[in-house]
């Protein structure tokens, strides 16, 4: 029974390693329509990150001028 869990173990880890050695196949090239939609959504992530950090950086001054004046302006 050891015997027979020990082969079935080995063969698993064989199978394993070599699973991992593997070469897929290459992705196939894209086209130029493929190409200019991937390039105009990041251009789109781009400018909503833009926008997320202004949002973000105006509500930091915002709260940075609150708590300023509540400190009498102190830093």
């Amino acid at each position: 029974m050891k015997t027979i869990l020990a082969a079935l173990a080995a063969g698993l880890m064989i199978g394993a390693i070599a699973a991992s050695h593997a070469k897929l196949p290459p992705p196939p090239p894209k086209s130029d329509a493929e190409k200019a939609a991937a390039a105009e959504k990041a251009n789109a992530a781009k400018a909503k990150a833009a926008e997320l950090l202004g949002k973000a950086q105006d509500k930091a001054v915002a709260n940075y001028k609150k708590n300023a004046a509540s400190m009498g302006g102190k830093k």
